[in-house]
């Protein structure tokens, strides 16, 4: 079904249309929240996804149809994430650390601590996640526009007319941007990586 007649279904109401948008786009939101926030567990996933979704209900009917209706949900779901992890860090007092399951619910998308053969060992998808946890830190730090932008580039995998539509930006401008926030994000990394290796080293006796 064409999706802008999808969307006129929804707005009068039919409860199959709102299942069948659902079905279109509730998984690939959640692999989005985890991409942007790979720290999250499966059920902080599920919560920040229904948090999406509510809001998609309640504010359908301010959707332009500039962008795709997908860009548009992403952009709700990296707003309800960036919400859920800040209160996570409020509610612990600035820990924010969420524990890494032992044993992974099925078709849960978190890096197991013991895969089996030939998957990556152990201390490998230990050093992923924690390579995800500091790309999460560095777009924190940038925020705004830059974190938006890069988070729909590289993690919605949007193109640069489609980043354009959804922004209501000129191409160049996506193209600008999108040069200079990288420079940015490399910048924060680098800061961050630092920070983690000073903060290795023992404190002097």
């Amino acid at each position: 079904m064409d999706e802008s007649a999808l969307l006129a279904r929804c707005l009068r109401g039919e409860a199959a249309a709102w299942d069948e948008l659902f079905d279109r786009h509730y998984a690939a939101t959640g692999r989005f929240v985890l991409q942007i926030a790979p720290g999250f567990t499966h059920e902080d996933v599920e919560e920040v996804c229904q948090e999406t979704f509510l809001s998609v209900i309640k504010h359908l009917a301010s959707f332009s149809g500039r962008s795709q209706i997908q860009t548009w949900i992403f952009r709700i779901a990296a707003n309800k994430a960036r919400d859920y992890r800040a209160k996570q860090f409020a509610e612990k007092r600035g820990g924010g650390k969420v524990p890494l399951s032992l044993h992974p619910e099925p078709g849960e998308d978190t890096p197991a601590i013991d895969p089996a053969s030939p998957l990556p060992s152990p201390d490998a998808a230990l050093l992923r996640a924690e390579q995800w946890k500091f790309v999460g830190q560095a777009l924190e730090e940038l925020g705004g526009p830059c974190q938006e932008i890069l988070e729909l580039r590289y993690f919605a995998d949007l193109d640069y007319k489609e980043i354009s539509a959804s922004l209501d930006l000129n191409e160049k401008t996506v193209s600008s941007r999108l040069s200079k926030c990288r420079d940015k994000f490399e910048a924060a990394l680098r800061r961050i990586f630092s920070r983690e290796k000073i903060g290795t080293l023992p404190s002097n006796p």
